[in-house]
């Protein structure tokens, strides 16, 4: 059992992120290859999967442990939307984190050679790791992505929704209900031992996964005792498919786009998952000025809001833009 301890700022403090980033969606999408268990939700998606990782995937798969706990490119990566900036960030993650994300783990013999040169920093080693993790998101995720944003912009909304109508205390009386039970002041869930934890302040994100084969998970990083802990809750209603990505995605564009502008429409789309202003510039292919001047539009008009975190600046969408995500706006007049 996981018992979360709350203080009236930790409540403060606590939120709902927009996803857990691309790169955590790949590696979470790989344990669900190597788990033997029976997933209604995934059936479909296996067997369209299997068979189709290859030499090219090879060295992000030889990382995935025998056993036990595994990489957290979470950490290494970020939370961010847009596998450019991911890769970007794997790239100049410090030695120091490769090290501490690798060692320890339970890699099969063949495997040690090339665990090694990752974990030591090896250029082209991050390089040819960066390039695998590019090739799993092409194989496991970009193709069934379209049904995955939905169901995370879904979720969303009624997050959004249970905290327009009762506040905090509702959402954690309703997120993944009966397995997490909010008993005030403590959050418990199911977990395969007893642990108590204190955030001291620094709040809760729940965040809700895609292809993460956990009911739920608590995540916390251990380096940066700064950041609020993450618990992790499953979005899909549904079994994944892939069929009709592109279509829908074309077609929704194009009707948002009526009403906005294409861009303005695409600006909003990418805001659903979570995004920084130099995010939002690449997935529009625009300068950062203009993707800034897009999120002002959009925040003037309640559809986005803006926060500042570190050095970043990050954009998040809100419960009427979701609702012009998902209702009528999408619909051709």
């Amino acid at each position: 059992m996981l018992r979360i301890h709350f203080t009236a700022e930790d409540l403060a403090r606590t939120r709902v992120a927009a996803s857990i980033g691309v790169a955590a969606e790949v590696y979470y999408s790989l344990e669900l290859l190597r788990d033997n268990r029976e997933l209604p939700h995934f059936r479909s998606w296996r067997s369209a999967v299997a068979g189709r990782m290859g030499a090219e995937t090879r060295p992000l798969t030889s990382l995935v442990p025998v056993r036990g706990p595994g990489i957290d490119l979470l950490a290494l990566m970020g939370d961010v939307p847009s596998m450019d900036h991911a890769v970007d960030n794997l790239l100049h993650a410090p030695v120091s984190r490769l090290r501490r994300e690798l060692e320890g783990l339970d890699f099969r013999p063949a495997h040690l050679p090339w665990a090694r040169r990752v974990s030591e920093g090896d250029r082209e080693a991050r390089r040819e790791l960066a390039e695998a993790v590019r090739a799993c998101h092409r194989v496991t995720v970009e193709p069934f992505w379209h049904q995955g944003r939905s169901e995370l912009v879904a979720l969303s909304t009624r997050c959004a929704s249970l905290m327009l109508e009762g506040g905090i205390d509702l959402l954690l009386r309703s997120v993944c209900a009966p397995l997490v039970r909010w008993r005030p002041p403590v959050l418990e869930a199911p977990y395969p031992r007893r642990v108590d934890v204190r955030l001291q302040g620094r709040g809760l994100i729940i965040t809700p996964t895609v292809f993460s084969k956990h009911p739920v998970s608590f995540l916390w990083d251990p380096l940066d005792i700064s950041q609020p802990p993450r618990l992790t809750v499953p979005a899909l209603r549904r079994p994944l498919a892939g069929t009709g990505s592109a279509e829908a995605d074309g077609s929704a564009g194009r009707n948002l786009g009526s009403l906005l502008g294409r861009t303005r429409a695409a600006a909003l789309q990418v805001t659903a998952e979570g995004c920084t202003t130099s995010d939002l510039a690449r997935r529009l292919n625009v300068t950062a000025a203009a993707a800034s001047q897009h999120a002002k539009v959009l925040r003037k008009a309640g559809l986005i809001t803006t926060t500042r975190r570190g050095g970043s600046v990050l954009h998040h969408i809100t419960p009427l833009g979701l609702a012009l995500l998902r209702t009528g706006a999408l619909t051709e007049p």
